[in-house]
């Protein structure tokens, strides 16, 4: 008796997309080795406190020269830079919205910040991307209304065509980061660079 040949494949293959993914870590957002980083800058992009200080810190003049270029952006946009000295090829420029209570467009604004610079990523072919949490310090935006536009406004984000396949939720805190993590389903606190 001889071996019966398989019948044909309906289909040609096709292999699966890659996986998307997303995570939180605690540590510093200038010392990612990913594709890109994202500043929480104010609406000049020439600088500041914060996150958007230590970016401008860590990139050097070069970076600052590139903003002033760009002659600011709005709340709730985002522009793109290269990143200059930093591990990452890129920054994404975003500007989130000042806490007022929620009753000026906050939440619009800023989910607006995390799929404009998603876009602006996707533009690009850019595989890899750190978020901070945008907002949530010296603008004062609630860190858990925050992080559930944040990681609401991602996971959709992934679950479209795009080039990313990697986005990092970078925290400060460890109190910010467990927020997150609760978001994220996952558990326990960690550290990285």
């Amino acid at each position: 008796m001889g071996e019966q040949p398989l019948p044909p494949s309906p289909a040609p293959y096709r292999p699966l997309p890659p996986m998307k993914q997303f995570d939180a870590i605690q540590g510093d957002i200038t010392q990612q080795r990913l594709d890109a980083i994202v500043n929480a800058a104010n609406t000049t992009l020439l600088g500041g406190g914060g996150v958007d200080g230590a970016i401008h810190r860590t990139a050097g003049p070069e970076l600052l020269e590139a903003c002033r270029a760009l002659g600011g952006c709005p709340t709730g946009e985002a522009r793109i830079t290269r990143g200059y000295r930093l591990p990452a090829k890129y920054v994404i420029h975003t500007v989130g919205p000042v806490w007022s209570g929620g009753r000026r467009g906050e939440p619009e604004l800023l989910r607006a910040c995390y799929v404009k610079s998603l876009r602006l990523a996707s533009e690009r072919g850019i595989k890899s991307v750190a978020f901070p949490s945008i907002s949530t310090g010296a603008y004062r935006y609630p860190i858990e209304q925050a992080a559930r536009i944040a990681v609401e406004t991602v996971r959709e984000a992934l679950g479209k065509p795009t080039s990313v396949d990697l986005v990092r939720f970078v925290c400060f805190s460890a109190g910010d980061l467990e927020v997150y993590r609760q978001l994220l389903g996952e558990r326990g606190a960690g550290s990285g660079t």
